[in-house]
């Protein structure tokens, strides 16, 4: 059985790796989506200080709390450099969006112990990535 992790809300949290401030990005999408569905959203971006109104973090070393998924939205090169901190902040499973994988990010997924998921995050939790909110 999957073991959840809930924020001090009772929300399933989730880190949104590669988060957009365009609404027009799947990164921006999955922060609305993730809302909609009721979890607690932790958008990831290196510039943005808010992301659709919920205060970004620029690595996921700075999240507060350890997270019951992240979902990310980035290049395979920028994906295996953010991999290590997902291990190292706890995370377990990692879903890796259409175009954020190849297999350097899987091998190196599986030696650090982590659960990789290839699907759109989006559509896994009952939304649709053309209308998230």
């Amino acid at each position: 059985m999957k073991q959840h992790v809930f924020g001090e809300t009772g929300k399933q949290r989730v880190a949104v790796v590669g988060a957009s401030t365009s609404r027009a990005k799947y990164g921006n999408r999955a922060v609305r989506a993730y809302r909609a569905a009721g979890w607690e959203v932790y958008p990831v971006h290196l510039t943005a200080a808010a992301i659709e109104g919920i205060p970004a973090f620029r690595s996921v070393l700075d999240l507060p709390e350890r997270l019951e998924r992240a979902t990310i939205y980035l290049p395979p090169e920028k994906t295996l450099q953010v991999l290590p901190d997902l291990a190292a902040k706890g995370v377990r499973e990692v879903f890796l969006n259409p175009g954020a994988e190849n297999a350097a990010v899987m091998a190196r997924g599986q030696e650090l112990g982590l659960v990789l998921v290839l699907a759109c995050s989006i559509v896994d939790i009952g939304r649709s990535p053309q209308n998230p909110d």
